[in-house]
């Protein structure tokens, strides 16, 4: 008769003590803090037209990158419960220019202190003015001129795409590698080949290439421009080793390979294209994240989705390695030297403490085939080979 009044007396206990453990446990015995991830996005960005992206052209965008950041978080997820922390990503897309301000500002606000910027080069650069006092992190991740890393550099903006000119020392060291130093340069009109073209200037002065000859084209058929639009004239008094055709849309650059009047490669562009992700590319795990990837989305993975991918991967590798939440550790983390990032390419990356851009190898690449993974054999630094891509720190203009 006195074991129902002790049984009732051990379940009170044990309610008792249940809610004494969840008041001491306080976040930890219920819901873990959630890191909210911000992505922000401009709705009619020119990149992204959908006939440009439908035309699949090599190292171009195949579709928003914003997919690779949300494969990157649903593999994040176990490390996050380890760590005692779940993440969210909440994505912003943004009708018009002038909103990107305010809807920044309304993000940091909400509390988010790691934004990936997915815009043009002049939108990130006047967003990272905007918020170079806040306590806050950007995430570049698909704007590749090299202005945004030198001179309109800022200490909290940090790039996960790379520079142009990482991609064009890429290049150069092929061309060198392979002793087809002479080359031809076909430029577009635009103001993102005239980017592309100084980038490819200083990777061919680097690594010493020969620049036979710079010749303008545009896109077209007027037989009144046949001299500019005609791949075979524009190519018939060369003897370059290769063409090198400097085109920001790729719209021309396509109709090159072939069309050369002398038997000749073409590069840059098209033909051998360096690119940052390739989903050809069958090492280091890479197959698993592509298909992944196609999972999620119906296509193939690009640079631009990768860049998505890896920011997010790495904001979450600082907090598995930090076991913390908190802005300050993470930050302190993702700047250390203590950094280890593995973007399924063979190398470990982390980002340079003079500009913040992600130090990573580059493919030089085909339409279904990656070729070679740059740095290349016998290109060496004293520091880290990787600094054999793009501006090393002796050429660094950027001053926080």
């Amino acid at each position: 008769m006195q074991a129902k009044p002790f049984g009732l007396l051990l379940l009170a206990l044990a309610l008792l003590l249940g809610t004494g453990l969840g008041i001491a446990g306080g976040q930890s015995a219920g819901k873990p803090p959630t890191l909210t991830i911000g992505y922000l996005e401009l709705e009619d960005d020119p990149r992204y037209d959908e006939a440009h992206m439908d035309a699949m052209f090599p190292a171009q965008p195949w579709g928003r990158p914003y997919p690779g950041a949300v494969v990157a978080l649903e593999e994040s997820r176990f490390h996050a419960m380890a760590a005692g922390t779940e993440f969210e990503l909440r994505r912003e897309i943004v009708a018009e220019p002038s909103d990107l301000v305010p809807t920044l500002q309304t993000m940091i606000e909400d509390g988010m202190r790691f934004i990936l910027l997915d815009l043009p080069a002049e939108h990130v650069a006047a967003l990272a003015r905007t918020t170079q006092d806040e306590d806050m992190m950007l995430f570049n991740v698909s704007a590749l001129e090299d202005s945004l890393r030198q001179q309109q550099c800022q200490a909290h903006l940090f790039h996960v795409a790379p520079s142009r000119t990482m991609l064009t020392d890429a290049l150069a060291q092929y061309l060198v590698f392979k002793k087809w130093r002479d080359v031809l340069v076909l430029k577009g009109p635009k103001p993102a080949d005239e980017d592309y073209y100084e980038a490819f200037g200083r990777s061919a002065k680097r690594y010493g290439l020969s620049i036979e000859a710079v010749k303008d084209f545009v896109l077209g058929a007027d037989p009144r421009q046949r001299g500019q639009n005609n791949v075979a004239l524009l190519t018939a008094a060369s003897d370059a080793d290769a063409v090198v055709v400097i085109d920001s849309d790729g719209e021309f650059a396509r109709a090159v390979p072939y069309q050369t009047q002398q038997p000749q490669l073409v590069v840059g562009s098209a033909g051998l294209v360096p690119d940052w992700w390739h989903w050809a590319w069958s090492r280091h795990g890479a197959p698993q994240l592509n298909d992944r990837f196609i999972r999620a989305t119906g296509r193939l993975m690009t640079g631009y989705d990768w860049s998505a991918w890896m920011a997010v991967k790495a904001i979450a590798e600082a907090v598995l390695r930090t076991e913390s939440s908190e802005f300050a550790a993470l930050q302190d983390y993702l700047r250390s030297d203590e950094l280890i990032l593995d973007g399924f390419k063979g190398y470990r990356l982390d980002f340079r403490p003079w500009n913040n851009q992600l130090r990573q190898p580059i493919f030089l690449t085909t339409e279904n085939w990656v070729v070679a993974r740059a740095p290349l054999p016998g290109f060496l630094h004293q520091t880290n080979n990787l600094e054999t891509l793009g501006l090393d720190e002796t050429e660094n203009q950027c001053e926080f």
